[in-house]
């Protein structure tokens, strides 16, 4: 069976020589010699040598297949009964099977003819033809049966030979033809779920929920019906073993033959490796069929995220727009009713992203596959959860405070005009005399009782209290309100001293005096005294006239201040960001020379050279790489020149960006350095050199300042920039980051060039390195898969690609730990492609992330997935760039 599923060319099987078996010229009846060899029968066939050689060699080849390959290996014994018939038959017979027997033959015995005559011809024939035969195995004559019984047990042979095999042709056609059909079900289910497997195993995974539902449905119904005609197989298997078994069920007595246990093991064989698919396939379904669900749970998860990412937006957006803080007690009570309205329609998005938040977590402890997927987006949902939690509690901090603020403004104010309308109902006739004076000190000094209750505290203390939600309009309303409290207050100041005055002073009755005629002055106009209050509402009038101008003033200068403002602040965080970096640079030059002086040239000192560890001679330039001359670079102090100008900055470093290549160098030796550090590091001499500079640090430490100290000036850049915004000297600030990122990032390229290998050539000779990152890899070739189990490939390959102008190598990353230390990595090369040869599918159906490289006809095609969007679209710039340049360096 297990030939019949591997063979490529089909061998013969009972179908095909059908009519010529049923002639029944030659019969494998199952038994057996005494050694176990097979017997084959050529009963006796009145047409035998007119039956075609092509039919012959057939049957006989047939016949000979069934056997195993041990019975085989024996040898065939042959039985010719030819007692019916002639000398000639037998002689034709004999012809025929030397020169036409595929087997292995280990006897031949012929029944000779019964006749007297035929059969002396014969033995007279055998005597004369038997070289003729060419049969290097005996020719054994037999008279009868009997004689036959001498050689082969009565057991193994049929009843026409005297025997009591129980053998029907018509049956045993039967048997042969179920055992090869159910051994083609069994390679037709194999291949089936082989073609279903493969097509599993590339299907892309969709991107939607509905195409997802859809691909599950398809493969869940293909799967039902493999299963089904599984189980119709197994059933057909079930079937023939009880059919050939038959005889054994129906009576205890019965045995099967040698043949016919063999066609069980046949059947059991093809049942146990029918059973071994099926196992195969359904764990690989398993798989898939969990990969799929997973996917599905995947899909609704993400539409479920932009649904509520999109509400919490809106959210966020609505409440970034509310930046009101209101400018009356009215106007702050209406938005704290409108926050609380806001808030109360956030109640629902926001439950919905928390149990999202957990559904995603719940995937994750489902071991789901994307893992690196769902919990970024579970960490937004909270994040920005928590950032509405905490802005609303903020809006209502400020909306509370904007409250107070306001009340206490309406108070202060309330009690100004209450102030000023009790001045104004005090009659001057009134307080002239010492009673009237004294009330009306009594009722002012009962009003100002009240002036804790209604006036606003300091201005400091005000201002400190209130200084986050302080607009300028809200300043001015206060600070005129603080101004009206001082004019009120010093107006009951000067009542109060001219009443005090009043109820003072000793009066005399007036006499009434007859003016005389003479003295009587010339009729004038009288003047027209207004009464208290009058006044004051003139004056009120006027103050915020005045106020109004000026507000109206500022209003007018507002834009202009602000530009001088934001020069002002640019200025300042200017210097304070040059202050700092010129300290820190005077430190690391400090620092630097330290190290050269009182550790790198120690090491020539003759007096601690017996300290010096073995492993550490003549290898201070692998220590400290070129140190000096990173001292060197910066000893020049030129950034000092920029304390006064800030803008000078930017052009100071694009003036030595070509020098800044120095740290590469240094970098590209640190793994020497670090390796040549744990080896030598613990050495009483470091110790001693460390002592004597009273270093609190080891060497180590100070050795990685230079890979800090240019990660720091990237860093000022950008503050320096954010600062700078639209300012001159903006563009060289941004020309300088983008020098600096690219110093930063040939350095970190070159310490994974470094630790490239198994690379038998020169990657010196590959080009400028352009590129270099982690992405996951497919490849497709023309050739299929061979197993089941080999379609259960869904894992992609972790490969780290190095782009040059050149080529492209494949390597895989590998992390060890060394000596205990840190995790260091390394690429072992996998495989290269040449740029001059290959081809790119920048878009490949089904996820926007891969892209694709290939050559040959896409004989050979490398899917390539990146962590981003943005990652592959960066990729995909740089490769164009390279195949670019070469067609036009061919034209």
């Amino acid at each position: 069976a297990d030939e019949i599923m591997q063979q490529e060319i089909r061998p013969l099987v009972a179908v095909d020589i059908i009519e010529q078996l049923h002639r029944q010229f030659a019969i494998l009846s199952g038994g057996r010699g005494k050694d176990g060899a097979p017997i084959i029968t050529f009963p006796e066939f009145a047409g035998f040598s007119d039956i075609p050689d092509e039919d012959f060699l057939n049957v006989v080849t047939y016949l000979t297949s069934i056997p195993s390959l041990e019975a085989a290996s024996i040898g065939f014994i042959i039985i010719i009964d030819r007692r019916r018939d002639k000398w000639s038959s037998v002689k034709a017979s004999l012809t025929r099977i030397a020169g036409a027997f595929p087997g292995n033959l280990q006897l031949v015995f012929v029944l000779r003819p019964s006749r007297f005559i035929q059969r002396t011809i014969a033995d007279i024939g055998i005597k004369l033809y038997r070289d003729d035969f060419k049969m290097k195995v005996p020719i054994i004559m037999l008279n009868s049966v009997s004689d036959l019984h001498g050689y082969i047990d009565k057991s193994q042979l049929t009843r026409e030979l005297g025997g009591t095999l129980e053998y029907g042709h018509s049956q045993w056609i039967h048997h042969r033809t179920a055992i090869e059909n159910f051994a083609m079900t069994v390679k037709t289910t194999a291949q089936m779920l082989q073609t279903f497997g493969t097509d599993l195993a590339e299907t892309e995974l969709p991107n939607d929920v509905q195409c997802t539902e859809e691909l599950l449905s398809a493969h869940t119904d293909h799967h039902g019906k493999l299963k089904d005609e599984l189980k119709l197989a197994v059933k057909q298997g079930a079937t023939l073993l009880t059919c050939i078994r038959e005889p054994v069920t129906r009576s205890a007595n019965s045995k099967l033959s040698p043949d016919e246990l063999e066609n069980v093991a046949t059947v059991e064989r093809l049942l146990a490796q029918l059973d071994e698919t099926e196992k195969a396939f359904d764990q690989f379904w398993t798989k898939h069929h969990l990969k799929l669900e997973q996917c599905l749970q995947l899909r609704h998860f993400e539409h479920d995220f932009r649904e509520v990412k999109l509400a919490l937006d809106n959210l966020m957006e609505a409440q970034a727009a509310f930046a009101d803080i209101g400018d009356s007690v009215t106007r702050v009570e209406h938005l704290l009713k409108e926050q609380k309205q806001l808030e109360e329609k956030g109640q629902e998005p926001l439950e919905k992203a928390q149990s999202l938040a957990l559904h995603g977590e719940q995937l994750i402890q489902n071991n789901h596959y994307a893992v690196d997927s769902i919990r970024p987006k579970c960490v937004e949902l909270r994040r920005i959860c928590d950032d509405f939690s905490n802005e609303t509690k903020k809006k209502y901090d400020i909306l509370g405070k904007s409250l107070e603020l306001h009340k206490q403004l309406d108070k202060a104010s309330q009690w100004c005009e209450a102030g000023i309308y009790l001045l104004a109902s005090q009659a001057v006739d009134k307080c002239q005399s010492q009673e009237g004076a004294e009330t009306a000190l009594v009722e002012i000094e009962k009003f100002l009782v009240t002036a804790k209750e209604h006036q606003l505290s300091n201005p400091k203390e005000f201002y400190n209290q209130f200084d986050m939600i302080l607009t300028l309009e809200i300043k001015a309303n206060a600070q005129r309100i603080l101004q009206k409290l001082d004019d009120v207050q010093e107006m009951f100041d000067k009542r109060q001293v001219s009443l005090k005055k009043l109820a003072a002073k000793q009066t005399r009755p007036v006499q009434p005096v007859a003016p005389h005629p003479e003295s009587s002055p010339k009729r004038a106009s009288p003047k027209i005294t207004r009464p208290a209050g009058q006044q004051h509402l003139q004056a009120t009038i006027l103050t915020r006239r005045s106020d109004y101008a000026a507000t109206q003033a500022t209003g007018k200068l507002q834009d202009r201040h602000r530009s001088i403002l934001k020069s002002c602040n640019y200025k300042a965080e200017g210097f304070h960001i040059i202050n700092e970096l010129i300290e820190t640079e005077r430190v690391y030059v400090e620092e630097l020379q330290s190290i050269i002086e009182g550790y790198a040239s120690e090491m020539d000192n003759p007096n601690l050279v017996h300290l010096i560890p073995s492993a550490l001679q003549n290898k201070k330039e692998i220590l400290f790489g070129n140190l000096p001359e990173i001292y060197e670079f910066h000893n020049r102090h030129e950034i000092e020149n920029c304390i006064e100008n800030p803008e000078l900055l930017a052009r100071c470093f694009l003036k030595r960006k070509e020098d800044l290549q120095i740290y590469e160098k240094y970098c590209q030796n640190k793994p020497r350095s670090e390796a040549l550090w744990r080896q030598c590091g613990d050495s009483i001499f470091f110790q001693e050199c460390q002592r004597k500079l009273d270093h609190k640090l080891s060497l180590d430490a100070y050795l990685l300042k230079p890979v800090q100290r240019i990660t720091k000036y990237q860093l000022l850049l950008k503050e320096m920039l954010k600062c700078s915004k639209n300012s001159e000297g903006t563009a060289e600030l941004e020309e300088a980051l983008a020098t600096m990122l690219d110093i930063i990032k040939s350095v970190n390229d070159s310490m994974h060039q470094i630790a490239i290998t198994g690379y038998e050539g020169d990657v010196s000779e590959l080009g400028k390195l352009l590129m270099q990152g982690s992405f996951n890899v497919w490849t497709d070739h023309k050739k299929g898969h061979n197993k089941v189990k080999d379609l259960a490939r869904f894992k992609p390959m972790q490969r780290h690609l190095f782009l040059y102008t050149k080529i492209l190598l494949f390597c895989k990353k590998r992390e060890e730990n060394t000596d205990g230390h840190e995790k260091t990595a390394s690429y072992s090369f996998k495989n290269s492609l040449k740029m001059s040869t290959v081809g790119i599918t920048e878009n490949v159906k089904g996820d926007n992330k891969k892209f694709e490289i290939w050559y040959n006809g896409r004989e050979e095609v490398y899917i390539i997935q990146a962590s981003s969007v943005e990652l592959k679209n960066t990729w995909i710039s740089e490769i164009r760039k390279v195949l670019t340049g070469q067609l036009e360096a061919c034209r």
